[in-house]
């Protein structure tokens, strides 16, 4: 019986050809032949949302990266005042929720559907069998995940030094 909330994709050739060219777009992607490309597609899930529909919440177990086929999600942070801010909006070709690929944390934000959205999920057990079965493949997809998240990294970094900068010069 086909589990209800995570459905492989059965798709056309035209639409096969139409996601292996948005996977070809996204940075964890980048340099995999179409072949590649197209292993990667057979072990993603779909899934669709409602508007206002929660993907994830903050605090729950990470269970792998999203990639945003249509749609918006909202990322945001519960602060200590109880009150949550949006920390990032994503659309169409975006993904997000890359960390629980390499680590399995709870999510540090909560992730919720802005509109009717279209989500591929890439789960961390699907990685984990892909690096037994075809490591050449993961290892690529995880040196990719690492480049991303080392340039995030830095982002933060410069964003919380300017942040600094502002601070002390408002003293």
């Amino acid at each position: 019986m086909q589990n209800p909330v995570w459905a492989y994709i059965f798709r056309s050739k035209s639409d096969q050809r139409s996601l292996a060219d948005l996977l070809a777009t996204l940075p964890i992607f980048e340099g995999l032949p179409r072949g590649q490309l197209k292993q990667v597609q057979r072990i993603l899930h779909a899934r669709s949302y409602l508007q206002d529909e929660t993907v994830f919440n903050e605090t729950e177990p990470g269970a792998g990266l999203y990639i945003i086929e249509s749609g918006r999600v909202a990322i945001s942070k519960r602060m200590n005042d109880g009150e949550s801010i949006v920390l990032a909006e994503f659309v169409e070709g975006n993904f997000f929720g890359e960390l629980a690929l390499i680590e399995e944390i709870p999510r540090s934000a909560t992730a919720t559907a802005l509109e009717a959205t279209k989500l591929l999920a890439f789960p961390k057990p699907d990685l984990d069998r892909l690096m037994d079965r075809q490591p050449q493949l993961a290892v690529k997809i995880l040196y990719n995940l690492s480049r991303l998240v080392a340039q995030r990294l830095i982002q933060t970094n410069e964003n919380i030094g300017r942040l600094q900068e502002s601070v002390e010069s408002e003293k």
